[in-house]
């Protein structure tokens, strides 16, 4: 099977190379085999992926739908036998006894709790979720909630709980889309709320991090879902576009979880980034192509036609405004079709479409540097041109 985080490390060595060096804590993985979206992940399959990318990681179970006790203790193990790797979140359900499960599991050497309000249908007025963040106050751990799609806003009541219970740790995974519109405003009065990055539209990513102070951003793969060196170096890249550096980055990557999950007051790094140079216009037309292809390939239907427009949109000539940039571009378009096949397991995408994703990060961000493709196969005219 195709492997894009070995094939797409160069792109991370030019961005660190103009960064500098970053040390990865992936604060969002699971393991598990019986989640009903079709998604699996072995310990095994993770831990190769983190030292790959010479990464650690929070873990928590994947959708269980006959319970989280058997799963928790399963993630605990595999943490305790990680070799300080990989640090355990137990997942709960509100209705299943939750506080018990969560204080067995905290007891047992878990740093944190995941909440997932989608998969077990539940909002955040459920009565035993305000009880599970007194827990996570008591202790000064995290709780990471879903706050991506499928589910109504959230952030109102995350962030009531953060105001009454400071020393919990509220992590809104997803990019918090449910909530960024009017969230971003309050962040600064609630320095325990934080938003990870387990996300791919450009769009919500980079408004993400020109709005959000730094200090509370934190990456995060959402592996298997995600790629661990992949979505660093695709999430690095907005963050490098949207004008942040240094500490900042150093926090983002893996800094702040860290402080977090040792139970340190977490750093400020200062304000938000603020607004970031719009793109060409000629690169917005591929990253709208890619989007498209992107939404296409997620309910299965069949993505040729905006990529074909996106290679169209790429022929700007070797004299044209960000040649390297666009040729990158179909660099990448290329390798997703040489390494095109079948989804496995019944999953949606294939894992030659992170291929199409890294185009699409690559296009939106043509200030952060490219490795060197002197050597890769041109374009031909026909690969450039609709099916």
């Amino acid at each position: 099977m195709v492997d894009p985080d070995a094939i797409l490390r160069p792109f991370w060595d030019a961005l660190t190379a103009q960064a500098g060096e970053l040390a990865l804590y992936d604060c969002h993985t699971h393991i598990g085999s019986n989640d009903p979206d079709g998604f699996r992940q072995k310990p095994e399959e993770l831990r190769g992926a983190l030292e790959r990318a010479d990464a650690r990681a929070v873990v928590f179970p994947m959708h269980e739908p006959g319970g989280y006790p058997p799963a928790n203790d399963r993630v605990l193990e595999v943490a305790e036998r990680s070799g300080g790797r990989l640090v355990a979140f137990c997942r709960v359900d509100p209705r299943a006894d939750a506080v018990a499960e969560a204080r067995r599991c905290l007891d047992a050497g878990a740093l944190g709790i995941k909440l997932h309000p989608r998969a077990e249908q539940f909002t955040m007025s459920e009565p035993a979720v305000r009880d599970i963040v007194a827990l996570a106050h008591e202790r000064r751990v995290p709780i990471l909630i879903h706050a991506g799609r499928g589910i109504p806003a959230l952030g109102r009541d995350t962030v009531r709980f953060s105001g009454e219970f400071p020393d919990a740790r509220l992590i809104l995974a997803h990019a918090a889309v449910s909530d960024l519109a009017w969230l971003w405003r309050v962040l600064p009065e609630h320095p325990n709320v934080f938003i990870d990055t387990a996300w791919w539209n450009p769009a919500d990513l980079m408004a993400l991090f020109a709005v959000a102070p730094p200090g509370q951003i934190l990456w995060a793969s959402d592996s298997p879902y995600g790629l661990t060196l992949t979505s660093a170096t695709m999430h690095m890249r907005l963050a490098v576009q949207a004008g942040l550096a240094g500490d900042a980055l150093r926090s983002i990557a893996g800094g702040q979880i860290e402080r977090l999950l040792a139970g340190e007051a977490p750093a400020d790094l200062g304000p938000c980034a603020g607004h970031p140079r719009p793109v060409h216009p000629l690169l917005e037309r591929v990253v709208a192509h890619l989007i498209g292809a992107m939404q296409r390939a997620m309910v299965r239907a069949d993505p040729e036609e905006p990529i074909a427009l996106a290679r169209l949109a790429c022929a700007v000539g070797d004299d044209g405004p960000h040649a390297d940039v666009f040729a990158a571009v179909l660099h990448l378009l290329d390798l997703f079709r040489e390494h095109l096949g079948p989804p496995p397991d019944g999953r949606p995408i294939p894992p030659a479409g992170r291929f199409i994703w890294a185009a699409m990060i690559v296009a939106r961000t043509p200030d952060v540097a490219l490795p060197d493709l002197s050597g890769a196969p041109a374009p031909t005219r026909a690969q450039a041109e609709p099916a």
